[in-house]
This record gives C-alpha cells, sequence and structure tokens, in this order.
C-alpha cells in the first residue's frame, strides 16, 4: 500500500490533484481508518485509465 505522496511520485503527478481525484471517486484507491491508501493494482488502473493511443498527424512540409 502506498501514501499518496508515495503514490503520486510513482505516476509522476502531483499529490494535491491526486488527493482530490480520490476524494472524488475519479481514481481508485482505498481508505484504511482514516488515512487514504493505493494499492499496486490502484496504481495500475490509474495509469490504464490515463494511456491513450496517440494519434497520428500528418507532417506538415
Amino acid at each position: 500500500m502506498y501514501t499518496p505522496w508515495e503514490a503520486s511520485e510513482l505516476l509522476g503527478v502531483k499529490e494535491s490533484w491526486l488527493r482530490r481525484k480520490a476524494a472524488a471517486r475519479d481514481v481508485p484507491c482505498t481508505f484504511v481508518g482514516k488515512h487514504l491508501r493505493f494499492s499496486r493494482a490502484d496504481l495500475e488502473a490509474i495509469v490504464a485509465a490515463g494511456a491513450r493511443p496517440a494519434r497520428w498527424r500528418p507532417s506538415r512540409r
């Protein structure tokens, strides 16, 4: 289980962003008592939800 700070470091996002998304239930998370935590599966789901294939754009020449 990762703290919000640890999870934000691994994901490359701000801790405040991750906390806001967790509070709004926009990202998977777990509460251990009053403490917000993220499992490895939670982090993988967050990454998968944000992964989008690159769009091909023709070059302007």
